[in-house]
């Protein structure tokens, strides 16, 4: 009789020849337990989606009262059902005035392609600019803007009139012309190894943007929701974006994205054609009532604003002359070590020692912290004993 482990590795699609191979029972709060009960400390938050941690009771809850209602009924934009409506409401309230159309989708790829596509329909330009060592997701058009060659090579041809500027470089915004229909952006960009733009480079982003009457997306499916000290992260620039595009925390750790503009650039999608986009089951009910249920959660229980303090334990925690930087804003945070090859060896180690950290998809020397919001200052100086002893065994 093949064992789950083999059974896995012949039916279930690999993305790698070095899976994980780690196989849970069940999760709680901000550990992982595997079939032997012994426990994970979770510090990526399932690459940023748990960031109230695992098994919400509010958010189970939620998920279980409309399981008991209803599941998919139809297409998305075509019945009016009470959780997408009400969290689409709850979602508009805690955004600016501009950002009031709402486009449930499934993912965080799905919702760059969908914003996309609105920019080009709303402007009527093909030209879109992106930024080097950016990640958008992997489906063609969101491959089409992610800034990493390596990773796209291998798919050609993609997306035509992509043009890629350096992030954080004032110049290359002149890059941005009348030509160009959208400016698809990470606020924080994550798999470059976590970089925090200037102030000045994103005003001046916007206003380029604002000036060539180009559509600005911020990307912002890792970034949002508190995870670096606002609930999103655009807050930290005094900037607005044309397009919002959301994912991850989004859910509440059930599978949603959305893409979110003013209901006149959102309107261009029931024209010419009409059903300008379409999802099945995009903004699926359950999963509306458990991104609801979670958003309250973040704004009702004071987590965002600790984020700050629990991220200073983090950086002071984790002073070791192994560590060349620790960069990140807010619990998005990155350690940069001497190489791809000693990390690797550390995440390896830091994860037998029952602490899951990972790396980056641009930035393979660095290390990503990520934990859920909840966690305690107890539970991150255990984390960083661990990391610590890790670097010190392969120093």
């Amino acid at each position: 009789m093949p064992t789950l482990r083999q059974l896995f590795l012949a039916n279930n699609a690999q993305t790698t020849h070095f899976p994980l191979l780690l196989e849970f029972e069940r999760a709680e709060g901000v550990h992982l337990y595997d079939i032997n009960g012994k426990p994970y400390l979770d510090l990526i938050s399932g690459i940023g989606v748990s960031s109230l941690g695992h098994g919400n009771p509010y958010v189970i809850n939620a998920i279980k009262e409309q399981v008991d209602k209803y599941m998919h009924l139809m297409v998305y934009g075509e019945y009016v059902q009470t959780p997408q409506v009400r969290f689409a409401e709850k979602l508009v309230s805690v955004l600016p005035q501009n950002l009031s159309s709402v486009y449930f989708v499934n993912s965080g790829a799905e919702a760059v392609e969908g914003a996309l596509k609105l920019a080009k329909r709303f402007t009527g330009r093909s030209q879109v600019v992106a930024c080097y060592n950016s990640y958008h997701g992997s489906t063609h058009g969101a491959l089409s803007v992610m800034g990493n060659e390596d990773y796209k090579q291998a798919y050609r041809p993609l997306l035509p009139g992509v043009n890629f500027i350096q992030f954080n470089h004032i110049d290359d915004l002149q890059l941005i012309t009348e030509q160009t229909a959208c400016v698809v952006i990470e606020t924080v960009q994550g798999e470059a190894g976590i970089r925090v733009p200037d102030i000045a480079y994103m005003r001046a982003l916007r206003e380029r943007c604002t000036q060539t009457s180009t559509l600005l997306i911020l990307d912002e499916i890792q970034a949002a929701f508190g995870r670096t000290g606002k609930l999103f992260a655009f807050e930290h620039f005094g900037i607005e974006p044309d397009i919002l595009v959301l994912a991850k925390a989004l859910g509440g750790g059930m599978p949603i994205g959305a893409f979110i503009a003013s209901n006149q650039v959102m309107s261009s999608l029931k024209e010419n054609p009409i059903l300008g986009h379409i999802t099945t089951f995009g903004g699926h009910p359950v999963c509306c009532a458990a991104g609801l249920a979670a958003l309250e959660v973040l704004l009702n229980e004071n987590l965002i604003e600790q984020v700050d303090a629990k991220a200073a334990l983090f950086r002071k925690l984790l002073d070791h002359p192994a560590i060349k930087e620790v960069r990140g804003k807010g619990l998005m945070l990155s350690i940069e070590l001497e190489s791809f090859e000693l990390n690797k060896k550390i995440i390896d180690r830091c994860i037998e020692h029952g602490v899951i950290v990972d790396w980056f998809l641009h930035c393979s020397n660095s290390m990503r912290i990520a934990p859920p919001l909840i966690i305690t200052d107890e539970e991150i100086k255990h984390a960083c004993e661990v990391i610590l002893e890790a670097i010190n065994y392969y120093r």
